[in-house]
């Protein structure tokens, strides 16, 4: 499938987000201190970037797990069906869980997970997200820390993708179809 040529504007920078990782994990350790362990559950795969630097500025017992969840496949637009693909390795049941999303849009995929995640009684269970797009929100659902809210854009960068390319830009940008 070939998709239309593009140009990428940078609306939040590496130094920007960089700062406000540090700020956030602050938060989390003063919510989750005295934890005897943090189990950090990224969302693949747009999370993975943000999740591994969350992590290395928190100063807390930390297991990190994984869970996939799909509502785009390709395309830009939010399919409103959240699968989920690839499922935690272990039980979370009487632990403590950090929900960590990239961007939470039309809320769909984080309700579903939260939801799914609370049914197996963590003793608390808290979410992040990178980025909030709040006009786009179709479910009621607002991460408990975010990063940066952003307007109705479509962006890439920082682990998120425009059909599985841009992952790698060390900034959050804005896509222009040219």
């Amino acid at each position: 499938m070939s998709h239309p040529p593009y140009v990428i504007d940078e609306m939040i920078s590496a130094k920007a987000i960089a700062a406000r990782i540090e700020a956030l994990s602050k938060a989390i350790h003063d919510e989750f201190d005295g934890t005897d362990k943090l189990i950090v559950v990224g969302l693949l795969r747009g999370s993975f970037v943000f999740i591994a630097d969350l992590v290395r500025e928190l100063d807390l017992p930390i297991e990190v797990d994984f869970l996939e969840a799909s509502s785009y496949g390709d395309g830009m637009e939010s399919s409103r069906e959240v699968r989920i693909l690839k499922d935690l390795r272990g039980p979370i049941e009487g632990r403590d869980v950090l929900v960590v999303e990239d961007i939470v849009d039309t809320g769909h995929t984080l309700h579903h997970v939260v939801n799914l995640l609370l049914s197996r009684e963590p003793a608390r269970l808290k979410s992040i997200a990178l980025l909030d797009k709040p006009d786009r929100r179709e479910v009621e659902m607002k991460a408990d820390w975010t990063g940066f809210e952003i307007p109705d854009e479509f962006v890439v960068g920082y682990g998120i993708d425009y059909a599985q390319r841009n992952r790698n830009l060390p900034y959050i940008g804005k896509v222009r179809f040219t």
